[in-house]
């Protein structure tokens, strides 16, 4: 497939999985309210670097898989199974919960560079979930594995990540302070969002049949 449609793959996938509010874009919102833009684009960069990395460590462990046909067809009906009972949960039984703002110390714009490093580090969702999704699209013949196709989808994935960031970084003063109607609408996209992840695998799983 073009390098170019498997860039807009990788950033699509990855603004999906970076829409839910977390511990990364949540940061980055209150460094960039509390210290200003510049902070937390930087933190947001750090983020991205470590994002890149991730999506690279998926890609190879999803050309492994590739190779073992056996071992996808168990990880897709896990990842449908799993991917269901998010969406239930999201769109019946979570209910909106605020959290409190949490004071983040000043620091410099390499500190707060690292901190988006470690952070991303430690968050290691990104390594399953672009494995899987890495899987799915190819197996739909979307993605070849071979070098070129992954730096492509990696760095679209690594872009997509900072646009949501961003898309939070400059509108979270904004939504911040909404009601109880916006969280409960949150949960509602979060759980479309895994309901159609749920199809497309279904989907997929069927067409292996």
């Amino acid at each position: 497939m073009n390098i170019t449609v498997l860039f807009f793959l990788g950033l699509i996938i990855a603004l999906v999985g970076v829409i839910p509010p977390g511990l990364l874009n949540m940061t980055a919102a209150k460094i960039s309210l509390k210290e200003g833009y510049s902070r937390g684009i930087m933190f947001s960069a750090g983020v991205c670097v470590i994002v890149f990395l991730q999506t690279y460590i998926a890609s190879m462990f999803a050309r492994y898989l590739s190779n073992h046909q056996s071992v996808i067809e168990v990880l897709q009906r896990v990842a449908f199974v799993i991917f269901v009972l998010i969406a239930i949960y999201f769109l019946l039984i979570a209910k909106p919960n605020p959290k409190p703002d949490i004071d983040t110390p000043s620091k410099s714009k390499h500190s707060r560079f690292f901190q988006g490093m470690f952070l991303s580090a430690i968050n290691i969702f990104p390594i399953p979930y672009q494995a899987y999704m890495t899987i799915t699209i190819s197996s739909f013949g979307w993605m070849e594995f071979e070098r070129t196709s992954i730096i492509s989808y990696v760095s679209g994935a690594a872009t997509g990540t900072f646009v949501m960031l961003y898309v939070y970084i400059f509108f979270f003063d904004k939504i911040k302070g909404k009601n109880f109607t916006s969280q409960k609408n949150m949960n509602y996209i979060i759980g479309a969002i895994t309901g159609i992840i749920a199809g497309v695998t279904l989907i997929n799983i069927l067409m292996e049949l």
